[in-house]
């Protein structure tokens, strides 16, 4: 059964529709992912994906909003950058990176009262997953030439 759903997830993922943007489109084929991975019960579920929803929610402004402003200054200015403004540069992305590890482990306080710690693990390692196959989707779809 597990072999013939990731082959769906793909051919979903590929698929060009015009309801849902791609991001909405990448977190419901996430959603279906880690619900599979995690063998997630209903009421299982029914609590964790509102805590975990909250969580990717605001682990992606702090990845999307403030590191890629970061990293944009940085790749946009690196051979004009004083080394003052380069280590402001460096104290933003460690408040930054300290802000997404306090919200991992409030994500693991939340989540040992819903699911088993082996399930915390598993979805550690089912995010993991996802992201290489999310990524080797779009190498595959840039190879092949079209935009992905």
């Amino acid at each position: 059964m597990k072999k013939i759903v990731f082959p769906i997830l793909v051919l979903l993922i590929s698929l060009n529709t015009f309801s849902q943007s791609k991001k909405d489109k990448i977190k419901a084929l996430k959603v279906s992912f880690l619900t599979e991975r995690l063998e997630l019960t209903q009421e299982e579920a029914q609590e964790f994906w509102p805590v975990y929803n909250a969580y990717d929610d605001i682990t992606s402004k702090i990845k999307f909003e403030d590191l890629r402003s970061i990293r944009r200054e940085i790749k946009n200015n690196i051979t004009s950058l004083s080394d003052k403004r380069a280590s402001e540069l460096l104290a933003e992305i460690a408040t930054a990176e300290n802000k997404l590890h306090v919200e991992d482990l409030k994500l693991n306080i939340k989540l040992k009262k819903i699911i088993s710690s082996k399930k915390i693990l598993l979805l550690k390692i089912a995010e993991e997953d996802f992201k290489k196959k999310l990524f080797e989707q779009w190498k595959k779809r840039r190879h092949n030439g079209k935009r992905p």
